[in-house]
């Protein structure tokens, strides 16, 4: 049965901004007060750090002094995952939804997140991929064809209302992922559409190509306005 969904765009977003709406949306979801919704955004430059061991803060590779040269903060998000980075001309996706009563398996919601950013790709003449035991979206960018990723996911699950989601890279500059480690993951590299195709992207084209995307692969209409 096809379930509504609010999609909120809500441009650039302070990362600690965020993460309080989140957090307050989730409880309103987990009371019935709201339907899904969908927050669409971009951050000012963050680095954001997860749960497991010491969140990534390892796998920071610039001094405090360089981030804070570069105005780039870094939070504890609370969320699944290692380290990443967040910027300009990166779509991020943070779905509160809640999965019950037939989606209770944080698996398959990594797994659908993947579809929908695989499916996007393929908007845009991009031909995405998994790589198994790894999260995230992956394409044959690199060095003869290695897979780079394209678009990262980490997220949090409390009562199976979901929050965090995913980072999908359409013309975010790359070179802020070498502040880190990306996700951990040493030997991959990182890329974006804009950096595949050799041209920008408006970035309102791609999000409404993840909308669509993510009511199809989780059955939700987008309510729209009157």
């Amino acid at each position: 049965m096809t379930r509504p969904l609010d999609v909120r765009r809500l441009g650039l977003v302070s990362y600690g901004e965020a993460l309080q709406l989140q957090r307050s949306l989730v409880e309103e979801r987990k009371a019935g007060l709201i339907p899904d919704t969908l927050l669409l955004l971009e951050h000012p430059h963050v680095l954001t750090l997860g749960v497991k061991g010491d969140g990534g803060r390892t796998h920071i590779t610039a001094s405090d002094d360089r981030l804070d040269a570069l105005g780039v903060e870094v939070f504890e998000a609370g969320r699944g995952g290692d380290v990443t980075y967040h910027g300009r001309g990166q779509v991020v996706g943070y779905p509160i939804v809640d999965l019950k009563p037939d989606r209770q398996d944080v698996h398959r919601y990594v797994r659908d997140l993947e579809e929908v950013m695989i499916r996007t790709c393929a908007d845009f003449g991009v031909s995405a991929e998994r790589v198994k035991g790894l999260s995230g979206t992956w394409v044959p960018s690199g060095p003869d064809g290695a897979l780079e990723k394209i678009g990262a996911i980490g997220v949090r699950v409390s009562r199976w209302v979901t929050s965090h989601g995913f980072a999908f890279n359409v013309n975010t500059d790359l070179s802020y992922f070498g502040l880190i480690v990306p996700c951990g993951i040493a030997d991959r590299g990182v890329t974006s559409l804009q950096c595949i195709l050799g041209r920008p992207l408006e970035l309102a084209d791609v999000e409404a190509r993840l909308v669509d995307h993510f009511c199809q692969v989780f059955e939700r209409a987008e309510n729209r306005p009157a």
